[in-house]
């Protein structure tokens, strides 16, 4: 038989929805999307466009590896980030939506002048993963010095990849090491820090959708315990690497960001602290400013 786009794409659209898969219409237009090479504009202009044998073939293994619940971004190797295209694989997390409010947040400390003035600032992401916060931020920010870390030699291979794809290669100083450890020996200290550490509470781990447990980096999700654990140590040391009125932004799970409050305010290093609503309205950024008096503030 000789199919054409359009009846491939229903075909598989109905099979995907008797099968569970979530959005069974868009992850068959991307899947055929990436098989065919074109864009989902050109797939809908060429709908009756006769498809070859080996081009069926190579969709189909592609349907078949969505149906073991291998997400859509490590089948096509891409995910969109603050409108910019990130190369993905299961040596990184896929990177989501809600952690553009990170950049956000970090362009407005620039732009309401809440940083102080420097010519060449710096910012550090804390367990880059495949990139995206390091690369938003110095294409936005392009007076700053950007680095980089991660605890993955392969994630740190994936990130300056994408580092390389927008253009930003230069301007990006990646070091392998857990936490803090790269920076002890480099005499080195930062305006801005910004981490979305793994958060994800042990106990909770199961509960993931199977998307998410049995494909993407288990060391990038877990948090250990009630998935603080690496919250509550970014918290005590980022004051030892931030410039007097440095920020650290951290990501976390809104139930968290009470506890992670109370740790700012009782480690004595910040004098302003506050939350960040994400685009569901939830609290999902916890930032605090090193030095002063105490004080907090919601937005």
């Amino acid at each position: 038989m000789s199919w054409t786009i359009h009846e491939l794409l229903k075909v598989t659209t109905d099979y995907f929805t008797q099968k569970g898969i979530d959005s069974p219409r868009l992850s068959a237009d991307i899947l055929l999307a990436h098989q065919l090479n074109l864009s989902r504009v050109k797939l809908y202009l060429d709908f009756d466009r006769p498809l070859k044998d080996e081009e069926v073939a190579g969709f189909r293994n592609l349907v078949r590896r969505r149906l073991k619940r291998e997400p859509l971004q490590y089948i096509t190797g891409h995910q969109e980030f603050w409108s910019l295209d990130f190369q993905v694989g299961p040596q990184v997390l896929i990177p989501r939506p809600e952690s553009e409010v990170l950049v956000e947040q970090v362009i407005r400390l620039f732009e309401k002048g809440r940083l102080p003035e420097k010519d060449r600032p710096g910012i550090l992401d804390l367990g880059t993963g495949c990139g995206a916060l390091a690369v938003a931020l110095a294409r936005e920010i392009e007076e700053a010095s950007v680095w980089a870390s991660d605890i993955s030699e392969d994630a740190l291979d994936v990130a300056r990849l994408n580092a390389e794809r927008h253009h930003v290669a230069d301007r990006i100083i990646f070091r392998l090491g857990d936490l803090w450890e790269p920076f002890r020996g480099e005499n080195v200290r930062f305006d801005v820090i910004v981490s979305n550490p793994p958060y994800i509470a042990s106990d909770a781990f199961h509960g993931l959708t199977s998307e998410v447990r049995d494909y993407e980096p288990r060391a990038a999700l877990d948090g250990h315990g009630e998935g603080i654990f690496y919250i509550e140590k970014i918290i005590s040391g980022a004051a030892d690497f931030l410039e007097p009125d440095g920020w650290v932004l951290i990501e976390m799970d809104p139930e968290q960001t009470p506890k992670a409050l109370l740790m700012v305010e009782e480690s004595g290093s910040y004098a302003e602290y506050e939350r960040v609503k994400d685009y569901s309205h939830r609290y999902r950024v916890l930032m605090a400013r090193k030095g002063g008096s105490a004080g907090g503030e919601e937005h």
